[in-house]
């Protein structure tokens, strides 16, 4: 059995460096310039799940992602790791996005590429956390999908058995390929970057799609086709009262009991 995989993947902002992401005062937008970006960490547990696979049953793995020029970084460290082919949707038509719109139109870029037999995609990435858009391109192309796998199986007839993480415990589902699965962080330990897999990156099929590249409606794409609006964007503040106390252990420990009984907290 020969498997034709597809792995959803995104460029992120570092979770290390999410303290120094800004809001300009006067637009309100996110400023992430001095952030530096990765592939989101869950990600990588996708690309190691479709890795093994292929292993295991032989065919080819394809990492795909939405985003800017530099988005390239990300499907070259999956192409390091020993995915096969790479494309990136890059095109100002399809910037603005919310998560339907993406959706949309990674499902175009995976529709040229079908028939495809498993869909991949981190359970959720670490700057919107949504956990929407692995389920909303399986509904656009039709699919069965799964979400925050922790242990997946792939018999010969082409069935998929996934156990799933739920509140106090786990739920076992199955079903027929072609299939999307969302992979928790649980489900694997993703391997390293070896020398083998950088030398091997000059001689991958990297593929930049535009707009006129894949067959999308225009009215579904960037803000345009986006039906979520966010309303205001701002920094929320905590300014807290300070106290410094000073003296023996015991004349602290009855000033803060006298301070809190008169803020009626105790």
């Amino acid at each position: 059995m020969s498997l034709n995989i597809v792995v959803c993947v995104k460029q992120v902002a570092n979770p290390d460096y999410f303290s120094e992401i800004t809001l300009d005062p006067e637009t309100g937008a996110i400023q992430r310039e001095k952030v530096p970006s990765v592939l989101n960490p869950v990600d990588e547990n996708a690309i190691e799940e479709a890795l093994r696979l292929r292993e295991k049953y032989s065919g080819k793995v394809t990492a795909i992602s939405m985003g800017p020029p530099q988005a390239k970084e990300v499907l070259d460290w999956a192409l390091t790791l020993g995915a096969d082919e790479a494309i990136l949707l890059c095109d100002r038509a399809f910037a603005a996005g919310d998560t339907l719109a993406t959706a949309y139109v990674l499902a175009a870029g995976i529709k040229a590429i079908c028939p495809v037999d498993i869909i991949f995609c981190g359970n959720e990435a670490v700057d919107g956390a949504t956990q929407q858009v692995g389920p909303q391109i399986a509904e656009l192309l039709g699919y069965p999908h799964i979400s925050n796998v922790s242990e997946l199986i792939v018999n010969e007839d082409k069935t998929a058995v996934a156990t799933r993480i739920i509140e106090y415990g786990h739920l076992k589902m199955e079903a027929k390929l072609p299939v999307l699965v969302s992979v928790s962080r649980e489900i694997n330990q993703p391997r390293t970057a070896t020398a083998e897999g950088i030398f091997s990156l000059m001689d991958k099929v990297f593929r930049t799609w535009s707009l006129n590249d894949v067959t999308v409606d225009e009215k579904n794409i960037g803000l345009t086709g986006s039906p979520t609006r966010v309303g205001k964007v701002y920094e929320q503040k905590n300014e807290r009262q300070r106290l410094i106390l000073k003296g023996a252990p015991e004349e602290m420990v009855n000033t803060t009991i006298e301070k809190l009984r008169q803020e009626g907290l105790i």
